[in-house]
């Protein structure tokens, strides 16, 4: 594993309203109090941010946004920029999730944008790279990881807040997991391309989750359906905790 500890991000996509999200930090503060070894942050949807921000005040658990515009400001209506986040007080964001590349047309370029300029704001930046299930068929996973990490690294300077999650979009929402082994070796041709905490996303759970996380290669993980239960997330927090100390 690499330096320092495990980062658990639990990405609640589009769910939680904020009464909703409210309701959630106060259990799961409490649950988390006095956790070591292990980095904890939620991404809730851009309504939530302010009720999680105000819902976590001196928990252990950060709060990342879901995606962040490139540019300052400017005339991009729908769009909310890395400014806008550290004024509430967000700690960091995803960039690049699958989703956002499948529904929303983010490229290889764009999430290097975004990964940039959040980071020359101070955010930390967890960025999504993944191949699809076609691509992994035909012995392509290490050509498209390659491409789309060369972007990010080709983008961000500030190394020192991007962290790179591996999510083959073939696990994303399927209950499909890749095999410990599989997320190794990802992760290692991962490491060699960029040194920087790696994060395995793709159906994570608590019954799987400390085989994933005691990989080497592994820094951590980025949650989505098993962070919206209190529980199940909790639960893939102690399994890191545990990783960190074996």
């Amino acid at each position: 594993m690499g330096e320092g500890a495990p980062l658990v991000a639990g990405n609640w996509k589009m769910f939680k309203r904020p009464s909703e999200a409210t309701a959630f930090c106060a259990e799961l503060a409490p649950r988390l109090a006095g956790i070591e070894g292990v980095a904890v942050a939620v991404c809730p949807p851009f309504t939530a941010l302010p009720a999680a921000l105000a819902g976590l005040v001196g928990s252990v658990v950060r709060v990342y946004a879901q995606n962040v515009h490139w540019e300052t400001e400017g005339a991009f209506t729908g769009e909310v920029s890395a400014g806008m986040l550290v004024e509430l007080g967000v700690h960091g964001t995803v960039v690049g999730h699958s989703e956002r590349r499948q529904h929303f047309g983010d490229t290889d370029s764009t999430v290097a944008w975004r990964a940039r300029r959040a980071t020359e704001a101070g955010l930390t930046v967890i960025a999504c790279v993944g191949e699809l299930e076609d691509e992994r068929v035909a012995g392509r996973t290490e050509e498209v990881l390659e491409r789309q990490v060369a972007a990010i690294a080709g983008a961000v300077v500030e190394r020192g807040q991007l962290v790179v999650a591996y999510e083959p979009v073939w696990a994303i929402g399927t209950g499909r997991v890749a095999t410990p082994e599989q997320a190794q070796q990802a992760h290692e041709f991962i490491r060699g391309l960029l040194d920087v905490p790696i994060l395995y996303g793709g159906s994570v759970k608590p019954d799987n989750a400390l085989e994933l996380l005691s990989q080497p290669d592994v820094d951590g993980a980025l949650v989505g359906g098993a962070s919206l239960e209190v529980e199940s997330f909790a639960a893939i927090c102690e399994a890191a905790a545990r990783s960190s100390r074996s």
